[in-house]
């Protein structure tokens, strides 16, 4: 699987799926809240990393990228080490830029459900009102 340059945005598919949800997700939070204690508790600065590792989807993206090119073989310019550094270094970095825009649409996505709320208790309270003054 060497030099086609679209595996790039396909690799970087499921390393933003993984790193998004180990780091975010409900499903590892408690995994994560005992990661995020280690990471500001532990006495030694590796243990702090390490644990600080699981917390960071930036961070975790960098191992679960080197898990996909061990597992895929993946090369980009180069057949040697460089070409999975070149790489690695890519996927990273669309990875973070799809979960950036995940991240963003989330983000509307939550917006519209509040402000959708606020309108239908809005709604709530006037037709309330309405109902109280007919039956005065």
């Amino acid at each position: 699987m060497e030099g086609h340059f679209y595996w790039i945005f396909i690799l970087a598919l499921p390393v933003a799926c993984i790193a998004w949800t180990v780091t975010k997700e409900e499903i590892f939070r408690e995994p994560r809240e005992y990661f995020v204690t280690k990471s500001k508790s532990s006495n030694h600065l590796l243990l702090r990393k390490f644990f600080y590792m699981f917390t960071c989807e930036y961070c975790f993206s960098h191992y679960v990228t080197i898990l996909f090119l061990a597992i895929t073989q993946f090369k980009a310019l180069y057949d040697d080490w460089r070409g999975y550094l070149i790489a690695g270094f890519a996927i990273i970095w669309m990875a973070n830029v799809y979960m950036s825009l995940y991240n963003i649409i989330r983000i509307d996505l939550k917006k519209e459900k509040i402000i959708t709320q606020q309108e239908e208790d809005k709604m709530k309270k006037t037709y309330d009102a309405l109902i109280s003054e007919q039956t005065n």
